[in-house]
């Protein structure tokens, strides 16, 4: 991966409602898909390797933002719809929170079997991933959960996950094979977690002699690899604030798919007759599936594609997010039977929203965008886990009326 980084992660509880997770899985195989059709199965790894990108998929499948709860969740619903697709995909996904992670081997050598992969040397990358963050690191989280994403061409990602357990937050591991020279000598492409000042890192540069003895492992010098290391500070509040989003970036792509419509451009002809509340969701959907590493620094701003199942933002608009899923099914289709202009379509959007910043001043309160988000959610079947958006009271005359 060509960057990496840590984030602060609040830990999160609760289960994900079914309306949520049914649309998640669909969602998330649908942006494989999409990302498989144009850069190929190399780059779904490297996305799923970068912490930053990770936590803006999260947030664009309506999870809440900020949370720990993104990884169980995601990782279990694209495991869900993957693997059953995973001899068309070239994909297979293994492992999964507490006694799932356990199967990790067995199921690595069956899929070995069939793909006629080296089982041996990928049960020992799983589990030195493991044991490097576990043991070789001690940093005072406790690993409750490991995914090993395979394509069939051999190369993989990890993402794996801990607690810590004093105060409740969380910390997330990112590996890819394509950074790998050694896996005890600075081998992640990110660690996400809050910083807890010194800790006892072994797998540090620095401590190449204490390691001798530890781990019988012959590895080369790998002190270019995680040269780039950028941070994500992910906050402790709930609510989504213009600090924890980029304005221009937001103001911009609002811009673009509520002002201006679909027949002023050419390129987006493929969209005409989609409301500007979805063409919102669809542009944020499409950036995550074409933009660069560069654009997920913010991953707040991708949960203004369908809100959170917590109300932050604003509730999901289940309307609109059936309607991205359509869209987004209905050109992979299409896509397969050789006719790609849909999915080019939401390409050519991403690309008009990222040319419109370039000269776009922000100029909004985000607080009013949310507001009107949450005023509107129940024209959009708005949900949360507390349940459906109402309508919300007229308000209330200044004066009494003398009729």
């Amino acid at each position: 991966m060509k960057r990496s980084g840590t984030a602060d992660l609040p830990l999160h509880y609760g289960k994900v409602p079914p309306w949520l997770y049914e649309r998640m899985s669909v969602l998330g195989l649908s942006i494989v898909e999409a990302i498989l059709e144009d850069y190929g199965k190399d780059e779904v790894l490297r996305r799923l390797a970068d912490p930053f990108w990770f936590q803006s998929f999260g947030a664009v499948m309506g999870m809440d933002w900020h949370s720990s709860g993104i990884t169980t969740s995601v990782m279990g619903a694209l495991k869900r719809s993957i693997n059953p697709n995973s001899q068309s995909l070239g994909l297979y996904i293994c492992g999964g929170k507490g006694k799932f992670s356990r199967e990790t081997p067995s199921e690595l050598i069956q899929i070995a079997e069939k793909t006629g992969l080296n089982g041996t040397e990928l049960v020992r990358a799983s589990k030195l991933s493991a044991k490097v963050d576990n043991t070789a690191i001690q940093d005072g989280y406790q690993l409750y959960l490991h995914n090993f994403i395979l394509s069939d061409n051999g190369n993989w990602s990890v993402i794996q996950q801990g607690m810590h357990d004093s105060d409740g937050t969380a910390r997330r591991y990112h590996w890819h094979s394509e950074n790998i020279t050694s896996f005890v000598e600075e081998p992640h492409t990110g660690i996400n977690g809050i910083s807890r000042g010194s800790i006892l890192n072994l797998t540090d540069s620095g401590a190449a002699e204490n390691r001798k003895g530890i781990l019988d492992i012959s590895h080369t010098d790998s002190i270019n690899v995680m040269r780039d290391f950028s941070r994500l500070i992910l906050p402790a509040h709930h609510d989504v604030q213009a600090s924890d989003v980029d304005l221009k970036r937001l103001g911009a792509l609002l811009y673009v798919t509520r002002e201006q419509q679909p027949q002023n451009f050419e390129d987006l002809l493929m969209l005409e007759g989609v409301g500007p509340r979805t063409m919102q969701s669809l542009a944020l959907v499409s950036e995550v599936i074409h933009g660069a590493p560069s654009r997920f620094i913010d991953p707040a701003r991708f949960s203004f594609a369908h809100g959170g199942k917590d109300g932050h933002p604003f509730p999901v608009p289940v309307n609109v997010y059936d309607e991205s899923i359509s869209i987004l099914r209905k050109g992979i289709e299409k896509s397969k039977l050789g006719n790609s202009d849909k999915l080019n379509t939401l390409n050519k959007l991403h690309q008009i929203v990222t040319k419109a910043e370039k000269d776009f001043t922000p100029d909004f309160d985000i607080q009013e965008v949310i507001e009107e988000e949450r005023q509107n959610s129940w024209r959009f079947g708005g949900k949360t886990v507390m349940g459906d958006a109402q309508k919300p009271n007229p308000p209330k005359p200044i004066q009494l009326s003398l009729f």
